[in-house]
């Protein structure tokens, strides 16, 4: 699956995407940096008037549903649609599934319209599965091996690949499952890892038709980035600027040699 992998890094680097974000307040300027640093393009677009023309001209959008509003909710619902219509790959981003009434309803919307991938932690996982878990903001109170059934549970009933970030990744399509074991625990003091991923994964969805192979690979970027702005980093503030360089600067061959990657038949 390395080589795989490497071909879809490659081709995303060879023909970037433009990947529109409807996206929280928090993590917009860090998301584009690092869709910038895959050589990527980024485009924030939330107005309800240029949803249409957006979904025609981009390659995949990303919804993150971090900072709700009845505005921004409609704003998705429309965004979703018009990708729909025109064939665009989506991904959802779960931020706090469980905390609230208000965002499991536009979450169960959101669901309904099937998103080619999902991508949380393992409580929001856990929670969009209908599975006991107490929610903790947006952070993770669960290990993302104890979500995998969850997953499991996701991608089969709305046909999505899905994605738990943690400690290990797993990404479950079905019956596939892989699990990187890149990155360290200086990211979750990171304010926006996790959305990052989402960007970085709706980037390579933009070019890469298999969504699994798409999620693994942006997946193992995350984690080989991180594992290399570590070796550098004094702290949170400095892991974050050298995980925009680490993406930057990542290679085939560096790619190649550091990921983790086990896959469960």
């Amino acid at each position: 699956m390395k080589a795989s992998i490497i071909q879809t890094f490659e081709k995303v680097k060879l023909h970037p995407s433009l990947v529109q974000s409807v996206t929280n307040y928090v993590v917009m300027n860090n998301t584009a940096n690092a869709l910038l640093a895959l050589g990527s393009s980024p485009i924030m677009a939330h107005a309800h008037e240029e949803m249409e023309e957006m979904s025609q001209i981009i390659d995949a959008l990303v919804i993150n549903i971090g900072t709700l509003d009845a505005y921004w909710v409609e704003s998705m619902e429309m965004a979703v649609a018009a990708a729909q219509k025109y064939g665009k790959p989506w991904i959802l981003d779960p931020v706090g599934a469980g905390a609230s009434s208000y965002r499991n309803e536009t979450l169960k919307k959101l669901l309904e319209k099937k998103p080619t991938v999902i991508r949380g932690n393992a409580s929001e996982i856990m929670a969009l599965a209908k599975m006991s878990v107490k929610s903790k903001g947006v952070d993770s109170t669960n290990s993302s091996d104890e979500a995998v059934e969850g997953a499991k549970l996701l991608s089969n009933t709305y046909g999505s690949v899905v994605c738990i970030s943690g400690a290990i990744d797993y990404i479950i399509d079905g019956d596939r499952l892989v699990s990187i074991a890149n990155g360290n625990p200086l990211m979750a003091k990171v304010t926006g890892m996790g959305c990052t991923a989402t960007a970085v994964i709706g980037a390579f969805l933009g070019r890469e038709n298999d969504p699994y192979l798409a999620t693994v690979t942006a997946m193992g970027i995350m984690g080989v980035a991180g594992d290399i702005a570590n070796e550098k980093a004094e702290g949170p503030g400095t892991l974050q600027l050298y995980f925009y360089d680490a993406l930057y600067e990542l290679t085939s061959d560096i790619l190649m040699s550091k990921i983790k990657l086990e896959i469960y038949d």
